[in-house]
């Protein structure tokens, strides 16, 4: 049977953020091609076969990413973004988090299902300036393409602007068996997809670039590189790629219409390939695919675009003929059945600009909104009440799991949706129904993850609890998390901005 090769982004044209009142168009900017960035692999402190230890450190820095002087920047042992962290799928983890900040940091492990809400890393885990925290976990999940970033509420969209986000790589014995290229910066690529806007001197101003909805910039990033390119040495690249974006969407193709293969998304490896030449990602998504260059010559190039503005070249080089063809399955995913008689649960995103809300409430830190039982499958449905004329879609991120997505609007999910998901898409006036199963206690944040909503009070919160083993927990308030930023800064607590509340 010929295979489906699918030609369309998905989702609704009229929602695209190209019709934001405050869209910024991408300018490629006049610089040389530089050679694409591959963040080193983090090294671990120590490893045996059941256990690794590692130190992730936020550092304040300086990158040259334009001709001139340097930017201010923030990373993770790197100085933008930070060194890729692979973790191994049934090991336990130790992880020294160091904060060489000016100010305090969370680390969120976004797609990592661990405990809530500290080892989880949201805005109850505070590490203070010059301070160490340590969490442990065990990796308990499948090989997926997950990411670290900061989560100090409402400093979150701050701090990525400056830099804090990095990709975290699950490995497990299931995906090592499949054809897939998994040779770290040859063959298996990440491409985190940022913007950013350059001021005086080449700084970022994040406070004069603040938009309620969305915090964009005229110029891409990739791996924190300008204009860049890469070199193709092998037939087939499996690219790795993470909209680490504030608000940016992403609408990627080749430049030629060169179809490529869809493997795996947020949670991980997809059932069967999906075949496509064209695809859409919103904030917090990952899309793994697979693309072949048997088709060109050495001197060719074939670029990454998003909508008209080129993103990446390929400069296709020499390689050894590939024959490797994906199989029609790749693996199974258990489905399970939904706890009976539990209630759907009804969840709105609501307005735009400065009214966002979940469920018409704005964000409370030290307010539990919703509770579930632990090992309880239940059904949620999220809808977006903006308008189907001039509204936006909104990406819905839960932390501590990874949901199956069921319907859009009672009809079929999108092609590439038939895997694990821990951020989906809601186009406006959509209800988007998902299964929902926390494996772990702890209490989660839901919500937007275009960043400065849910920095403004798209979000909210939910425990997964065992009756058998209650627990209390002691959650940061909004005068804490002030009171810190005050004495950090060497102000007054009413006059530190924090944008959106």
């Amino acid at each position: 049977m010929a295979k489906k090769v699918y030609t369309d982004y998905f989702f609704d044209e009229p929602a695209y953020n190209t019709h934001d009142g405050g869209y910024i168009p991408l300018v490629t900017p006049k610089v040389e091609p530089q050679p694409l960035v591959i963040p080193p692999l983090l090294k671990p402190d120590r490893q045996t076969d059941t256990d690794d230890y590692y130190t992730v450190t936020a550092q304040e820095s300086e990158t040259q990413f334009l001709p001139g002087k340097k930017t201010k920047t923030w990373g993770y042992n790197a100085g933008f973004l930070g060194q890729t962290i692979v973790f191994r799928n049934g090991k336990q983890t130790h992880i020294d988090l160091e904060n060489k900040l000016p100010e305090l940091t969370t680390f969120h492990w976004h797609g990592l299902n661990v405990p809530g809400p500290i080892t989880d890393g949201g805005c109850h885990a505070p590490v203070y300036p010059g301070e160490t925290n340590h969490i442990d976990f065990k990796v308990h999940q499948p090989a997926a393409t997950t990411w670290l970033h900061a989560h100090p509420c409402p400093s979150t969209a701050t701090q990525v602007w400056k830099g804090l986000a990095t990709m975290v790589i699950i490995k497990d014995d299931v995906e090592d068996q499949l054809p897939l290229p998994r040779n770290y910066g040859v063959d298996d690529i990440p491409l985190v997809l940022q913007d950013r806007e350059f001021h005086d001197d080449n700084q970022f101003d994040y406070r004069a670039d603040y938009d309620p909805d969305g915090v964009q910039g005229h110029t891409a990033l990739v791996n924190g590189t300008v204009n860049p390119y890469f070199d193709v040495t092998t037939q087939r690249l499996r690219l790795r790629i993470l909209d680490g974006s504030n608000r940016r969407e992403w609408r990627l193709h080749l430049n030629d219409d060169l179809e490529f293969a869809q493997v795996a998304s947020d949670g991980g490896i997809l059932p069967a390939p999906v075949y496509m030449t064209k695809v859409m990602m919103t904030c917090a998504e990952r899309d793994e695919i697979v693309v072949d260059f048997g088709q060109y010559q050495p001197g060719d190039e074939v670029t990454l675009m998003t909508d008209d503005t080129p993103l990446c070249r390929f400069r296709i080089k020499s390689f050894v003929p590939d024959d490797t063809k994906l199989p029609e399955h790749l693996v199974d995913i258990p489905d399970e059945t939904p706890t009976p008689d539990l209630p759907v649960r009804t969840i709105t995103m609501d307005g735009m600009d400065d009214e966002v809300a979940l469920d018409g409430k704005k964000f409370d830190m030290s307010r539990i909104d919703a509770r579930q039982k632990v090992g309880d499958v239940a059904i949620w449905e999220i809808r977006n009440t903006n308008s189907t004329e001039n509204g936006m879609v909104h990406p819905f991120h839960v932390h501590g799991t990874q949901f199956r997505v069921l319907a859009r609007n009672d009809g079929p999910v999108y092609p590439n949706e038939h895997g694990l998901k821990d951020t989906v898409g809601v186009n406006p006036g959509e209800t988007v129904r998902i299964k929902v199963k926390f494996e772990l206690t702890g209490v989660y944040m839901y919500h937007c993850h275009i960043i400065e909503h849910e920095d403004g009070g798209m979000m909210a919160q939910i425990e997964s609890y065992d009756p058998q083993h209650p627990q209390t927990y002691h959650l940061m308030d909004m005068d804490t998390l002030r009171n810190a930023f005050a004495k950090e800064q060497g102000i007054k607590p009413e006059d530190v901005w924090m944008p959106g509340m």
